[in-house]
């Protein structure tokens, strides 16, 4: 029988059967992860990858020990992201988002099961920590017409069963995003049913050490892509041609050729339609001599949330001089509010003592000094003082934490909006700034 190349393919052929992180180096393998030319990017700069297997490990043993720490009988998952903490398995992630179709019940004891697309209970089986594999989620209109209640009425008998084996036949159950039929069959059988997504949300704002590898391997990713992005800009913009649609495409595919999986938002924008901001990119052409400013908001590399904020000047000409102001306006924002990360400062702590931005711009700053992110925008939200809410987040950072510290710097009226924003690790001294893509030369009054 001939062997064919394609029986054997390899993601790089100068490596053994598996890759530094552990992923089998086969380009066919189940679950998806980091591309060729990831893989060398990281390499040529140095960077140290996760073990994908001891990562997992992680988050399975932080959820059981949430779990058990919190007298619970179980924790059944239905956002997709909280499936992918548990499991480290994707299923058409965006679709699973409107249309919920998996499940996962975390046990006291670690069993671990999912419920996926009845096609496809195969996707996680990479995963030893997941041990069962079955369907049945899918408790939504569109699939289910009006027989959702018989589906979960047979979902809740088998969530009964696997709590009465492997949780001791406790009946107190955290649920993050049920559905409504599923959360109303669950308490009829008898689950006392609490909020989840305390219990995930907590759990997934450690990182631990192959975590924090992922996360930087990602961002590397991610601002590769964005030089690709600045370039084209740089290149095409003064033609005369080039739509925000177009400019931001360039994100979308380089994200994708490196591994990445998708990008939350359209947040990118150009010249008065920065202000105000949250615009989201459509077919305007942008001019030569304009200002772009974009949040990458980007989920890349190993499932790993990049989320970072520029604005650049793309022209000829010098910008304007209260651009340039706005625009050091915003780096001593970020900066000054960063040197006040480190373990054991409360969240209560960084919105006192916060730097203040301009009364010109107080009207249009952005929604949050700063945020956790992992698999997505994670807890906590860190306010402004004037929006922080007492007692909704009196807790203190710990190492392992990752926040993006945010700027907007848009006055009310304007024709402009700086939009910056980095993101960092919160070490056991301090935090390491995970993002290195430079500030606009221009923007910064430099040349």
């Amino acid at each position: 029988m001939n062997k064919h190349f394609s029986d054997n393919r390899k993601i790089d052929p100068t490596k053994g059967t598996h890759l530094e992180d552990g992923n089998k180096n086969d380009n066919d393998r189940i679950e998806i992860g980091p591309t060729l030319l990831s893989y060398r990017e990281w390499e040529r700069a140095g960077l140290k990858l996760p073990n994908l297997e001891r990562m997992r490990e992680f988050r399975w043993k932080r959820l059981t020990q949430k779990i058990n720490k919190r007298g619970l009988g179980g924790l059944l998952m239905f956002d997709p992201l909280n499936i992918r903490y548990a499991t480290d398995s994707t299923n058409m992630q965006l679709w699973n988002t409107h249309n919920p179709f998996r499940a996962v019940l975390l046990c006291p004891d670690g069993y671990m099961v999912i419920w996926d697309y009845k096609n496809s209970p195969f996707l996680a089986e990479f995963n030893p920590l997941v041990k069962e594999h079955r369907s049945g989620a899918d408790l939504f209109y569109f699939d289910r017409g009006d027989k959702i209640d018989d589906a979960a009425d047979a979902l809740s008998i088998q969530i009964k069963d696997l709590v009465i084996e492997h949780g001791g036949s406790n009946f107190k159950l955290a649920i993050d995003k049920p559905m409504i039929h599923g959360l109303r069959a669950l308490e009829a059988i008898g689950f006392e049913v609490v909020p989840g997504e305390e219990v995930t949300e907590k759990a997934r704002s450690i990182k631990g050490p192959d975590e924090i590898l992922a996360m930087r391997a990602a961002c590397y990713s991610c601002e590769q892509s964005v030089l690709k992005m600045e370039q084209f800009a740089r290149e095409n913009i003064p033609n005369g041609d080039i739509s925000e649609d177009e400019v931001w495409a360039v994100l979308h595919a380089e994200n994708i050729k490196r591994g990445g999986e998708w990008i939350e938002t359209r947040l990118l924008s150009s010249g008065p339609r920065t202000n105000p901001w949250f615009q989201e990119c459509g077919p305007r052409i942008i001019q030569n001599n304009e200002i772009v400013s974009f949040d990458t908001d980007l989920i890349g590399a190993y499932g790993m949330c990049c989320d970072i904020s520029r604005s650049l000047w793309i022209g000829d000409k010098k910008p304007p001089s209260d651009m340039i102001y706005a625009m050091q306006h915003g780096v001593e924002h970020i900066q000054t509010n960063m040197e006040m990360l480190k373990p054991g400062v409360s969240i209560n702590e960084l919105v006192a003592n916060c730097h203040k931005l301009d009364e010109n711009f107080q009207d249009q700053k952005y929604g949050c000094l700063m945020h956790g992110v992992g698999l997505c925008d994670e807890w906590p939200l860190v306010a402004y003082p004037d929006k922080h809410v007492r007692g909704a987040f009196d807790y203190e950072l710990e190492p392992g934490m990752a926040l993006c510290v945010e700027a907007l710097v848009s006055p009310k009226g304007g024709n402009f909006s700086i939009k910056l924003e980095d993101q960092v690790i919160i070490t056991e001294t301090g935090f390491e700034n995970l993002t290195k893509y430079p500030f606009d030369s221009q923007l910064m009054g430099k040349n």
